[in-house]
């Protein structure tokens, strides 16, 4: 007589792999890394829209936003190290935050901020910027754009390309002077012409609102193939951007 097979056992054992194996990916994404995607080209050259990339949640510590809605009652940040001038950070927006910016950290607090004549000011110096070949893009009409590319060097040394699509005289490349508060970051996008940051809406970024660092991209496509257009995917993928890490 053949044995009755035990099913339930089976259903069982496979709800709890799938209950733990989400159990862990929420572990990983609140204490290690979360990934993110880029929809906007504020941060070109450095990132692209498409760009997906995972961000280190354990570089400057916890805070309420480092948890699923907020919903973890923690007081400012713990165990956190304080962003270092060139990171690429992701953030809440003050003011508003349902939204995930990202940007570069060119001011720390107590920083005086401004720009003159496209030129990034920091404490009354002028930064260093180093004129390389243009950046170029191609349009979804098949044209060629060349765009204004720099070398900038911030004043721990840390280098990094900025382009200025508008030259040195758009609305946010001569401001006021800021004066960056104790706890709050000065953020800016490096594309500089086209970025809402700490010139503009954004202002002066808290350090409790701070979600992470950017690490790498793990993945990356130019949007030019749907989901089901699979026989467009290989051209679409920039596969030269995978794991690529970000300075």
């Amino acid at each position: 007589m053949m044995k009755k097979k035990n099913t339930t056992g089976g259903f069982g054992d496979t709800v709890r792999t799938v209950v733990f194996a989400i159990l862990i990916a929420i572990v990983i994404r609140t204490f290690a890394y979360e990934p993110f995607r880029i929809p906007s080209g504020s941060m070109i050259p450095t990132l692209l829209i498409g760009d997906y990339l995972f961000v280190s949640k354990f570089s400057y510590g916890y805070s309420r936003y480092s948890f699923p809605f907020g919903v973890v009652p923690v007081e400012g940040r713990i165990l956190g190290d304080a962003p270092q001038r060139g990171d690429v950070v992701v953030f809440k927006k003050p003011g508003d935050t349902s939204l995930d910016f990202i940007k570069r950290v060119v001011g720390l607090p107590g920083d005086r901020i401004q720009m003159i004549n496209g030129r990034l000011h920091i404490n009354g110096k002028v930064l260093d910027r180093e004129r390389v070949e243009d950046y170029v893009s191609r349009e979804e009409n098949g044209g060629v754009k060349r765009v204004t590319q720099y070398i900038e060097t911030l004043p721990n040394g840390v280098k990094h390309p900025i382009l200025e699509g508008q030259g040195d005289q758009d609305i946010l490349d001569n401001t006021r002077e800021f004066h960056v508060p104790e706890g709050h970051y000065f953020m800016m996008g490096d594309n500089r012409d086209n970025s809402d940051d700490s010139r503009a809406s954004v202002g002066f970024v808290p350090f409790e609102n701070m979600v992470g660092r950017a690490e790498f991209i793990f993945f990356s496509h130019d949007g030019s193939a749907a989901i089901w257009e699979v026989w467009k995917w290989p051209s679409a993928i920039r596969w030269d951007r995978f794991f690529h890490p970000i300075d």
